[in-house]
């Protein structure tokens, strides 16, 4: 009897013993899966290696079910606004969308802007700007006329995640515009001398509507609504087939042409190198080629109305506490960026630039549908989508 109790005691014995390992093998499997998340999640966010002093820090959140505070830490690197934000706004500020151009105060102020936690949904209507701090050395002044003060930032490796050295101010103290010619990115010099220069103002709301709303002008196309506000530069009858005008021509210019009004008073100016604003002035290039259809619309101010508000366009969500309807580019900015389609297309960009890849199944868009929930709600916070997006995708 002693022999099998001391043989139950010894199973019993061993039984604890391997329990004990296991249980340790897994606190081991756990904080080698933490740390890894937490070094995919630094890569993704900032595309550089963590410090081991940081992954630990990193590594300790997880552990702790805070994944998120993880991706905060992750994004106090340099790299994060050096480098993934700079190249996440860069493609907005050129007709090429490239990523390979030199920082600008486009670049600048949404880096500064994400970095500071300010609301996103007024990045095309707010009176705002960041610079470099004064005194930086070999940073020259901020000049309306010249890109050397971003690209002497940049030549120079300055941190821009530092608040000592990417500052915010306004368009209004650093520049010569009058207030109500102030809109945002809209009206920074890289966006003017993009998208102002020669041609019609269209192409400013184009490429807005591409880097903001995430759709070109085809996606908007609608034949069902009044063409009154047509300009005259605009044939009725191309190639003498006035079919190819109803059918094609009007999808696009019906809702373009009244929301590109809002810029009537807007210019570069090639020879100075600087935006022009001419309040109450309608620039000239409004009735570019003006004899192609005399009856045709003539700007006379910089009134705006959101015809895409009515038909299929409706479904973009736009936002019943804006009027749909108003002057100048400020108050048209804030109608795309208060609809739905602003806020989605804000965290399907951040999505596919932290994950490498847009939301492809059922469960990446019910991901994206919670974090544009919480942008809404969080008052338009990017950093917040940003660490969503790494904690969604660290696994990947």
């Amino acid at each position: 009897m002693e022999r099998k109790e001391g043989g139950v005691r010894l199973r019993r014995s061993t039984s604890v013993l391997l329990l004990v390992v296991f249980l340790a093998m897994g606190v081991v499997e756990a904080q080698a899966g933490a740390r890894d998340q937490a070094r995919r999640i630094h890569d993704r966010l900032a595309g550089v290696p963590p410090s081991e002093a940081v992954l630990d820090q990193m590594e300790l959140d997880i552990l702790q079910n805070d994944a998120i505070r993880a991706a905060y830490r992750a994004m106090e690197d340099p790299s994060f606004y050096n480098v993934t934000l700079k190249n996440f706004a860069a493609p907005w500020t050129n007709r090429e969308e490239s990523a390979f151009v030199p920082l600008n105060d486009y670049i600048a102020t949404v880096i500064g802007m994400i970095r500071d936690d300010v609301p996103f949904n007024g990045v095309l209507s707010e009176d705002i700007l960041y610079v470099g701090a004064s005194g930086l050395s070999g940073v020259p002044a901020y000049s309306m006329s010249s890109n050397a003060h971003y690209e002497a930032l940049e030549r120079g490796g300055f941190n821009l995640g530092s608040p000592s050295v990417l500052v915010a101010t306004t368009q209004s103290a650093q520049t010569d515009l009058a207030f109500s010619g102030i809109a945002g990115v809209m009206t920074t010099r890289a966006a003017a001398e993009a998208f102002f220069v020669a041609g019609t103002n269209r192409a400013m709301l184009r490429f807005t509507l591409m880097s903001h709303m995430c759709r070109d002008l085809e996606q908007f196309f609608d034949t069902e609504l009044p063409t009154d506000r047509i300009r005259q530069d605009v044939s009725r009858s191309p190639g003498g087939d006035s079919r190819v005008y109803l059918n094609n021509c009007i999808g696009c210019h019906t809702g373009m042409d009244p929301l590109a009004q809002a810029f009537a008073y807007h210019d570069y100016d090639e020879d100075a190198g600087r935006i022009r604003y001419t309040p109450s002035q309608v620039q000239s290039k409004y009735f570019n080629n003006e004899d192609t259809f005399p009856f045709g619309y003539v700007t006379p101010d910089d009134r705006w109305d959101n015809y895409w508000r009515s038909g299929r366009n409706a479904q973009l969500g736009w936002n019943g506490a804006t009027p749909g309807s108003g002057h100048g580019a400020a108050s048209m900015g804030m109608e795309l960026s208060s609809s739905q389609a602003f806020a989605q297309c804000q965290v399907e960009k951040v999505f596919s630039t932290v994950c490498l890849r847009p939301p492809a199944n059922a469960d990446d868009r019910a991901q994206v549908n919670a974090m544009v929930g919480g942008f809404v709600s969080g008052d338009y916070r990017m950093k917040q989508v940003f660490a969503e997006s790494a904690v969604y995708c660290k696994g990947d």
